[in-house]
């Protein structure tokens, strides 16, 4: 019973709020290949865009989602173009059985 409650949270989507112009979390930490979705409860329009180009999403208006997967490990830094100080992490760990 334990195993599959384990393995259903390891595979459901990952969210970021944008709310107080602030990405939460801050740092979202995910296995390669999980979905994040971003939501935006700002009254403001935000967008979400990687340092180094890895993903790029369009304005994203009040209650707008935007999903994005990222398949390689690694860290990937992103901000807020229409408000550079906006700034948030995702890092992206090996999957499961992958070297």
């Amino acid at each position: 019973m334990l195993a599959a409650l384990v393995a259903a949270v390891a595979t459901s989507p990952q969210s970021v709020e944008i709310k107080g112009f602030a990405f939460k979390p801050a740092v979202l930490t995910v296995a390669a290949g999980d979905t994040i979705t971003f939501v935006n409860h700002d009254q403001e329009a935000h967008t979400v865009v990687a340092q180094g180009g890895a993903f790029k999403s369009s304005g994203l208006d009040t209650n707008d989602q935007w999903t994005v997967r990222i398949t390689k490990p690694g860290k990937y830094p992103y901000f807020c173009s229409l408000h550079p100080y906006m700034k948030g992490t995702i890092v992206v760990r090996a999957a499961r059985g992958m070297h």
